[in-house]
């Protein structure tokens, strides 16, 4: 006979020793958090969250996502509590190489999880972005008596996610949008890893957000299980506006010596202290990661729930499809991720010489693409005349309207970033964002966590390098382009000319494992009659046994012009243009021989961005010709010439390489 389902107090017991357990084990992590959170999640899982445990992936699914990153073995307990693909060997593995259940939350790692949150304040904008994913895409497909998208984003967030300037702007967009689907749990808790929050930290953040345009409601104790049964009712139910729960919580809740104490956040309770608590909970003081009978008993309850919805949802679909096939049809491709046929075939083709800004050809590009791709949505933080990133004909999204596909972030590059990274998460869209590439420093981290989360994003990052002139050394990026390049699984595009530039794009909708980057200039650069074979990262532009020039972006003409010159005095140089080096690298070594063989050790790459990591391609016997210092308020093509971006410098440095200087 099946246990009977055990009380809310003993599965939220079960929850918290779970925790603790973990972290001692492990001698490392975060138990303060989870104990003190425990009954607003149990509550939170068993009631108005509608998830399918059996089934993670399913599409209207609600998303939770945990910013508070740190407390992660709350997340971990949940998940094996209420029946997800997650054995307690995992949690008792917990901060181990190779396990399920690693110090912060990773997407693709652990069942259930569904963005990575580390850096506080990602995960907070990751929610925004699901929300507004949702949103968008139950304006694409909803039809009257068809619900088939209708799902909320819940997330818990904490002081330090909350003190985080990423979460202003976030916050302050969802306001403005009306994100009637996301709904904010803020841990309020009163203490931080330091000590009391009251040493950096005392406004109140209830009407911070209230100004914002969120609805705000108030658990005054983390403990009143009615309490919390009726604000999260409540808070389910949409007004219009996004909503903040801020819930009075205890960290290290029942820890006799640890309570409400920053002894409890980041370090493991210690033996006894672990004895004295779960005495205190009146739990077996030398059990360890203990599940009694009936809390495990729930895993099968909660399992079945999310099968009997997710089966509902099916009937739906099935609905759906009768009435809109079309939609339906579309809506099951866009969710699998799979372009539709001819994505690409109106992509534009520049004739030789024609000259153009390779940003004004990315947003050609960028039209084509989109006309015959409608999940391909984005746009920039306040610059997408810049940019160039303006669906035409798209419409935008404003507040309580979300057909649109031109989103508009406003001055708020770090949590675009962030929010990009949220709607790609969900799923049915392709996200892009666009700012000056100089700008790309305030995103960092979100475009790193698109690469650890393997989420197909794209960014275009304009205005790239010192050639943009007169806005001088803090809109002229130098170092931005060989730092990005740098996070593992990056695909950085600088294309050289107009039909690079609409190849690259293809790359980029394309990809779906990682991010790509497309660096694109202000200033017009000619059309070549070229291959423009960016998929492989680069290629012989011309040929030459003698030397080899490299280039990308805008230098590609520099090292053309250098070509000619050494031509004059019977030098073959080969001009090799090379968009991407991250696409190169995965080449197989017969090409890129073929590319740069070996043979040829007098080589020459030229940039007008830093020259660190071109050495990877000129070897030791090379020179690189580009810069290392910021540049300066001038003409662009004076500032080139002043810090040697020049045909002659390259040629001198081929010169030098063949030793003919």
């Amino acid at each position: 006979m099946p246990a009977a389902l055990a009380s809310p107090e003993l599965c939220i017991t079960t929850v918290r020793t779970l925790a603790i357990d973990a972290v001692q084990k492990a001698n490392s992590g975060h138990p303060g958090a989870p104990m003190g959170l425990a009954p607003l999640a149990w509550r939170l899982w068993t009631g108005p969250m509608r998830h399918a445990p059996a089934d993670p992936a399913w599409p209207d699914r609600d998303r939770f996502v945990l910013s508070a990153g740190h407390a992660s073995m709350l997340l971990y307990a949940m998940l094996h509590v209420t029946g997800y693909d997650l054995p307690l060997a995992e949690l008792e593995r917990f901060r181990q190489w190779g396990s399920a259940t690693p110090g912060h939350p990773e997407r693709g790692e652990t069942p259930g999880v569904e963005v990575t949150t580390g850096p506080l304040g990602q995960g907070f904008a990751n929610a925004v972005g699901l929300a507004l994913a949702e949103r968008m895409l139950a304006e694409r497909y909803n039809r009257p008596g068809h619900e088939v998208v209708d799902h909320r984003t819940w997330t818990i967030c904490s002081d330090g996610d909350l003190m985080e300037g990423i979460s202003h702007e976030a916050a302050s967009l969802a306001g403005f949008l009306g994100l009637e689907r996301l709904i904010a749990v803020y841990d309020d808790n009163h203490v931080s890893l330091d000590g009391p929050t009251a040493l950096s930290f005392r406004e109140d953040v209830p009407a911070r957000f209230a100004a914002y345009g969120w609805r705000v409601m108030r658990i005054d104790d983390g403990n009143d299980l009615a309490e919390i049964d009726r604000v999260l009712a409540a808070a389910a139910e949409p007004d219009g506006r996004p909503t903040l729960v801020a819930c009075r919580t205890h960290i290290g809740f029942g820890s006799p010596n640890k309570q409400d104490s920053s002894k409890a956040h980041g370090s493991p309770l210690g033996e006894e202290e672990v004895r004295l608590t779960k005495r205190a909970y009146g739990w077996p003081e030398d059990a360890q990661f203990r599940i009694p009978d009936e809390v495990a008993a729930w895993r099968e309850e909660l399992r079945g729930r999310g099968r009997a919805l997710v089966a509902a949802w099916d009937e739906r679909m099935a609905a759906y499809a009768d009435d809109h096939p079309d939609l339906a049809a579309e809506m099951v491709r866009t969710l699998a991720g799979r372009l539709p046929a001819g994505a690409f075939d109106d992509l534009p083709r520049w004739p030789a010489g024609e000259k153009l800004a390779t940003r004004v050809a990315s947003g050609a590009a960028l039209n084509a693409i989109a006309a015959r791709v409608p999940e391909l949505v984005g746009g920039a933080a306040d610059l997408a005349s810049s940019t160039n990133t303006t669906i035409t004909g798209g419409g935008d999204v404003t507040p309580g309207s979300f057909a649109g596909r031109n989103l508009h972030f406003g001055v708020r590059e770090h949590a675009m970033g962030a929010i990009v990274n949220g709607m790609a998460a969900h799923g049915g869209l392709r996200p892009f964002g666009s700012t000056f590439l100089t700008f790309s420093d305030y995103m960092r981290n979100p475009i790193r966590m698109a690469s650890m989360m393997h989420l197909g994003v794209i960014h275009v990052f304009t205005h790239d390098s010192v050639g943009l002139g007169e806005d001088g050394p803090t809109h002229q990026p130098v170092e931005q382009v060989a730092s990005l390049r740098a996070i593992p699984g990056m695909v950085v595009i600088r294309p050289g000319d107009p039909n690079e530039t609409a190849a690259a794009w293809r790359v980029a909708v394309e990809r779906t494992d990682g991010p790509t980057l497309l660096v694109l200039t202000r200033q017009g650069l000619p059309a070549i009659d070229g291959p423009a074979d960016v998929a492989r990262g680069a290629y012989v532009l011309e040929p030459g046994d003698d030397c080899i020039l490299m280039a990308t972006g805008s230098e590609l003409q520099v090292a053309l012009a250098a070509r000619e010159a050494l031509a004059a005095e019977g030098v073959a140089a080969r001009v090799v243009s090379m968009p991407s080096w991250e696409l190169f690298a995965r080449q197989d070594r017969a090409y890129r021989d073929t590319v740069l063989p070996p043979g040829i050790t007098a080589r020459v790459a030229v940039e007008a961005l830093s020259p660190f990591g071109w050495d990877r391609w000129t070897g030791t016997a090379g020179e690189i010709v580009a810069i290392d210092r910021f540049g300066a308020s001038a003409p662009g093509p004076e500032v080139m010439r002043r810090l040697g971006i020049t045909p002659e410098a390259v040629a001198d440095a081929a010169r030098r390489v063949l030793g003919r200087a």
